[in-house]
Formats: C-alpha cells, sequence, structure tokens
C-alpha cells in the first residue's frame, strides 16, 4: 500500500506543481495587483461569504461517495444518478438560502451580481469534485490527477489572453466569468469520462436510497460545514469589523494565497490517502505503517517550508504584490505555522473520515469554530488581518492535536515515542539551521538566503529519519 500510495502521490504533485503554482502566482496574483486592492478583497470576501454555504451544496456527499464508492465499486451504477439529481436540487436550495444570507449582511442590494455568480462558480466546483470521488472510488488515480488540474489549465489560458491584452484595465468581473467558462467545461469533460465508465446515466430519484445516503452523509455533511466555518469566516469577519475591510482583506487574501498554494500538496495526500485508508479498514490492516509513514512525508516538508518563510515574510509579500499592508508579513507568517498543523490534519482527520468518526470529529470541529469565532472577534478590532492569523494558528494547532489524540483512541495505532520525538526534534532543528543561515555575514541576497534555508530544513529531516530515503527507494522500487 505504501507503494501504491508513493507512485500515485509522487505523480499527482508533479502534475499539480506543474499547473497550479503557475495559476496561483501568474494569473491569480496578477489579478490582484492588476485591480485595486479594494475589488480583489471584496471578491475575496464574497467568495469566502459564498463557501460558508456550501453545506447546502454538498451535504457531506463527496466524502461519503468517494469512501463508499472505494469500499464497494459495485454500487456507482446506483448510487451516481440519484445522488447528481440531488445534488441539482440542493443547488437550487444552496442560491435560495445565499441570496437570503447575502442581502441580511448586506451584499446583495450592492455586489448582487458578484455574489450570484460566485455562487454558480461554487456549484460547479462541487460538481466537478464529485464527480472526481467517483474517478479516486475506482481507483483511477492518474486521470483524477489530470482532472484536478483541468480548470486551472483552462483558467491560465483565457484569463493570460485578458491579462496581456488588457494590462491596465483588467476588470476583476472577467475573472469571475473566466472561472465560470473553464468550470463548466471541465465540469462537462469529467462528467463524460464518468458516464463511459458507468453506461448510459438516467437521473432518477429513489427516495428510499436518497434517504439512506442523505442520513449516512449527514455527519460528513457537518464536518464540511464546521471546517469551513472555521477556516472561511475570517476574511468575512475583517470586512465586517473593519472600517478598511475590503482593502484589509485583500492584504489578507495575498498572504493566504500563499496558504493555498502550499496547501495544494497537503489536499493532494488527503484525496489520495481517503480510499487507500477505507480500503485498508474494511480489509482489517494495520493503519500504522501507512499513517506514520505519509505523516512523516508531510510534516518534513511543511515544516521545511513554514520556517524557511519566517525571517522572509515581509520580502516576500513585497516581491509578490504591488500593494502590502504594514502586518502583511506577520500575516504571512502565522498562515504558514498554521500550514504545519492543517498538514497534519490531512492525515489523521483523513484517516479519522475513512474510519467513519464523524460524530467525535464534529465535536472537536465545533470547538474550533466557537473558539476561532472569539478570537476573530477579539483580536481583529485590535491587530487587523494579523489577529485573523492569529486565531487562525490557534485555531488549527488545538484541531489537529484533538485529532492526533482521537486517531490513537480510535484505531489503536501503535505508539510511536521515536515519530514523536523525531518530529519535534525537526521542528527544532529547523528553527536553529533557519536562524544560524540569516546569520551569516555578507551581501547575500535573502532569496539565495531562503533557498539555502528550505534546502538545509529538508536535508535536517532526512538525517533524522522524517524523510526516509532508505524506505522511500525499497517502497518505490521493489
Amino acid at each position: 500500500m505504501n507503494r501504491e500510495f508513493l507512485a500515485h502521490l509522487f505523480f499527482l504533485i508533479f502534475i499539480n506543481l506543474l499547473i497550479k503554482p503557475f495559476y496561483i502566482f501568474g494569473i491569480d496574483r496578477a489579478v490582484q495587483n492588476a485591480v485595486e486592492p479594494g475589488a480583489y478583497g471584496l471578491y475575496f470576501v464574497l467568495f469566502n461569504f459564498t463557501y460558508l454555504f456550501q453545506i447546502i451544496n454538498d451535504s457531506g456527499i463527496q466524502n461519503y461517495n468517494n469512501r463508499s464508492i472505494a469500499q464497494h465499486p459495485n454500487l456507482i451504477g446506483k448510487y451516481f444518478p440519484n445522488i447528481l439529481a440531488l445534488k441539482g436540487l440542493l443547488s437550487l436550495v444552496y442560491l435560495l438560502v445565499l441570496a437570503l444570507a447575502g442581502w441580511a449582511a448586506g451584499y446583495l442590494p450592492q455586489y448582487g451580481g458578484w455574489l450570484i455568480w460566485i455562487a454558480f462558480n461554487q456549484i460547479l466546483n462541487s460538481l466537478i469534485l464529485f464527480l472526481r470521488t467517483n474517478v479516486s472510488g475506482l481507483g483511477l488515480y492518474r486521470f483524477d490527477g489530470w482532472f484536478s488540474v483541468a480548470d486551472k489549465i483552462l483558467l491560465i489560458v483565457i484569463c493570460g489572453i485578458l491579462l496581456l491584452q488588457h494590462p491596465e484595465g483588467f476588470q476583476i468581473e472577467w475573472f469571475i466569468y473566466a472561472q465560470t467558462a473553464s468550470l463548466a467545461a471541465t465540469a462537462g469533460i469529467v462528467g463524460a469520462f464518468v458516464g463511459g465508465k458507468i453506461g448510459r446515466i438516467r437521473l432518477r430519484f429513489q427516495p428510499a436510497l436518497l434517504w439512506v445516503i442523505a442520513r449516512e452523509s449527514y455527519p460528513y455533511a457537518l464536518v464540511v460545514l464546521l471546517m469551513t466555518i472555521y477556516t472561511r469566516v475570517d476574511a468575512v469577519m475583517i470586512e465586517q469589523l473593519l472600517p478598511d475591510g475590503a482593502i484589509e482583506a485583500g492584504y489578507y487574501a495575498g498572504a493566504y494565497r500563499l496558504l493555498d498554494a502550499a496547501n495544494m500538496i497537503g489536499y493532494l495526500f488527503a484525496a489520495l490517502l481517503l480510499p487507500m485508508f477505507a480500503r485498508l479498514i474494511k480489509t482489517g490492516a494495520d493503519m500504522s505503517p501507512l499513517t506514520g509513514f505519509s505523516f512523516r512525508l508531510i510534516w518534513a516538508g511543511s515544516v521545511a517550508l513554514a520556517v524557511a518563510i519566517w525571517p522572509f515574510r515581509a520580502a516576500i509579500m513585497d516581491l509578490l504584490y504591488a500593494q502590502t499592508g504594514a502586518t502583511s508579513g506577520d500575516m504571512l507568517g502565522l498562515l504558514m505555522v498554521s500550514f504545519v498543523a492543517v498538514c497534519g490534519s490531512y492525515v489523521y482527520g483523513t484517516l479519522l473520515t475513512a474510519k467513519g468518526s464523524m460524530r467525535q470529529m464534529n465535536q472537536i470541529f465545533l470547538c474550533g469554530v466557537l473558539g476561532n469565532i472569539a478570537l476573530n472577534a477579539a483580536l481583529i478590532p485590535h491587530y487587523k488581518g494579523a489577529g485573523a492569523a492569529v486565531a487562525t494558528c490557534i485555531t488549527q494547532v488545538v484541531v489537529f492535536l484533538a485529532q492526533v489524540w482521537l486517531a490513537y483512541r480510535e484505531l489503536s495505532l501503535s505508539r510511536n515515542l521515536k515519530l514523536i520525538a523525531q518530529s519535534a526534534g525537526s521542528v527544532l532543528l529547523a528553527v536553529f539551521l533557519t536562524w544560524a543561515i540569516v546569520q551569516i555575514p555578507g551581501e547575500l541576497h535573502w532569496t539565495i538566503l531562503f533557498l539555502m534555508c528550505g534546502a538545509a530544513n529538508l536535508i535536517a529531516a532526512l538525517l533524522i529519519g522524517m524523510i526516509p530515503m532508505g524506505g522511500l527507494w525499497r517502497k518505490f522500487y521493489l
């Protein structure tokens, strides 16, 4: 299983590193620099606002379907048409609820066109994710890898042309419409592929089956809701609590973009691990080897990156953006600290999802939501975006530690004191090496020092065993 995991993981990382960083830094960043800070900040707020209601459009169906198809591939012909029809109805409810919420929040009267269009993009994105769960659930990981970047390839082409033709007068609305076109085309491509695997598709409602799906996916839906709130509410609260909220949200969006870029690898881990964990649980196999192996890899990489970024956080923001706030660097540094905890959650949270320990996870996430909102309310008025970053950091660390504790309790994982010591040691060693490199006298440019820090941190992780190169070689080639 480790060998299978590595082979597909390396392919997914390779194909995503080819496309998504270019989109994030070449297109998305260029759009933010091409428009006024307030315009992109408002888009970011509305995007996060529509994301808060994705629970209606998703209802936990993605994770439930992925887990179910991975364990019982023969169910795809029965589940697919029913869930597809159900998602159509849920999308209509989503639009209605979002319109009411947007009116109550004051967004609909002024920015109704943006809000509804962004919401439609969320519907298309949710549809693509559902279609892809059928692909990965059937074990077709390489196809899923290509589908994971299809919309970004199209968006790069469309927005690239628009940015070249209109470098000064680019409109944020064009960015929204380009997303619609790329998402719609991708949904058509993936839908045709899944349809080819299933055969003729007839949308139909089987009330008894839909009730079973709704009842069993409800806990997954609650997980999606709670995680969405404590990861997306910060931008909305910045806009609502500050007099210059849209502009500050734009600065926060700039820092958050780098967190999203880094999260790309973590999300790939989770998407690949979920069906694998589900199969292992079904067969009663020991979960400890794959859990420890995947955690070592993702922890080593995230620590190396986050610690290396910290001394150069302000310089990185100034390099990437034409306009930055006074605390933009601190936002980035704190969000990257939270990235380490998020990466750990990608392993242990996915393991708990595959196990079906949803009630306990929801209790953890509910505490995370309440704590995050309280921290944001207390910190944002005084520290603006940096306060939101502190709240995110604290929330993610606490949630990660709680998930680790729950995973060991629920799945009786083997106690591994060596892994705990190596994980803590890798952090301490990375901090020391980064500090030492920054103290090097001379006129080296900060970009050179940053690369030196990242490389040194990875080598340190290798030396203390967090990156088991010998094990990687054997698992991949033997």
